[in-house]
């Protein structure tokens, strides 16, 4: 039967999210899982799919609005269903006060239809061919596709880079409806000042952010861990295997040893109990184009050095693809902070809510230390715990940290 297309929950607990384009016109026939539109959430672009076959015969909500998670979007009528079974939802949305006006296929797609774009002149595709298009250059409408239907599909791209961009002028002209991404919006020059408008993903971060750091009361230890024993395991076990386990790896592994050994602060603040979880489950930060991503690895504590290394490939990947599903970023009481590639010797790291600790890492530096009153020159890797003391007290923090730091400096027991 007849049926109002709304507004999905993609994210837990979220309130709206942005309609980035429709992907088939007003009065199209649209098959069962086809895509209808894009949205964007703070973390990721998902389809909107048809739930079954018929005619999409309303269009209710523009491309780049914000819409309300359950807000009626659209109309999606049955095969053989009439035009007054839509009037009849139509009206029925009224009770929401939702004020849409009684328009035919036609006219529900010139009124919402993307500025100066007739959708008949959209070329179909997916979520990461537009951004790389975006960033690339390349006019899709000149593209051929060669994914289901025609839509265009990544590996359509590389041979479509040599084509020249559409000028400024032009895309206004033609409305162009490439998606450039949410931090690559259309950017007001004024003066010597270039206004970018904040991405939703971005408005997300600062404001949970600084909740983080208005209302969970942050301490710091710090710990500077020699690493000679963890490099000299690194070169072993990749001159034994096929892949590469990186530094990374490693220290995601002394992280999970370490709370799997202190359950106590595998743990989450909640206003009316503590959240204690069996699992432990580590958010890795990833930086990307469009802002930071923290997929979560599952049960660490019972993965292998090779499993962690590939499983955080896969997800980082994912991440920079703008792929990543909610669960694949949500929960956890610990994420992991590295910026050691980028040459930080020990920076500190704001909290992620709800989760108690997040830990900074720097680079591993060649420094003078003292061993057994002598002065040596050894590998030195420097941590900074930022802890949620609602949840975790100094004393245990100062243990796990401790217990971390054997983990690196005797990584052979990480192994047993």
């Amino acid at each position: 039967m007849a049926s109002i297309v709304r507004m999905p929950e993609i994210a837990a607990n979220a309130e709206s999210a942005t309609l980035l384009s429709w992907e088939v016109e007003g009065g199209a026939t649209v098959h069962a899982g086809d895509t209808l539109a894009l949205i964007e959430t703070d973390k990721a672009t998902v389809d909107l799919v048809a739930e079954h076959d018929g005619t999409l015969s309303h269009i209710l909500a523009p491309a780049g609005q914000e819409v309300a998670v359950g807000a009626a979007v659209a109309v999606l009528l049955e095969n053989g269903e009439s035009e007054e079974k839509a009037q009849t939802l139509l009206a029925s949305l009224s009770a929401e006060n939702v004020s849409i006006a009684a328009e035919t296929p036609s006219r529900a797609e010139a009124s919402c239809a993307q500025p100066a774009e007739s959708l008949t002149h959209r070329q179909f595709a997916s979520p990461l061919a537009r951004r790389l298009a975006a960033e690339r250059g390349i006019d899709l409408r000149g593209v051929q596709g060669s994914g289901p239907n025609g839509r265009v599909v990544k590996r359509d791209l590389p041979q479509a880079a040599s084509q020249p961009a559409a000028t400024a002028a032009e895309n206004i002209s033609a409305g162009s409806s490439v998606r450039t991404g949410a931090n690559e919006h259309a950017a007001a020059v004024r003066d010597a000042i270039i206004r970018v408008p904040h991405s939703k993903m971005r408005k997300t971060i600062a404001r949970r952010l600084s909740e983080s750091k208005a209302t969970v009361p942050h301490f710091y230890l710090d710990a500077e861990c020699r690493a000679g024993a963890l490099l000299t395991l690194r070169e072993q076990i990749n001159g034994s295997i096929d892949g590469k386990i990186s530094i990374n790896d490693l220290i995601v592994k002394a992280v999970a040893c370490a709370l799997r050994d202190l359950p106590e602060m595998n743990v989450t603040w909640a206003e009316e109990d503590m959240l204690h979880y069996r699992d432990v489950d580590v958010s890795v930060a990833v930086s990307t184009d469009k802002g930071l991503y923290t997929p979560v690895l599952r049960q660490v504590e019972k993965m292998s050095l090779t499993e962690i290394s590939h499983t955080m490939n896969t997800l980082a990947q994912r991440a920079r693809d703008d792929q990543l599903s909610p669960n694949e970023y949500q929960g956890g009481a610990f994420s992991i902070s590295n910026l050691g590639m980028f040459g930080v010797s020990r920076f500190s790291a704001i909290i992620n809510p709800p989760q108690s600790a997040i830990l900074a890492v720097g680079a591993v530096q060649r420094v003078p230390i003292v061993v057994d009153d002598q002065l040596a020159i050894e590998s030195v890797v420097k941590c900074t715990l930022s802890v949620d003391h609602r949840a975790i007290d100094g004393a245990l923090a100062a243990q796990w940290l401790s217990r971390y730091t054997r983990y690196i400096e005797q990584p052979w027991a990480m192994l047993v």
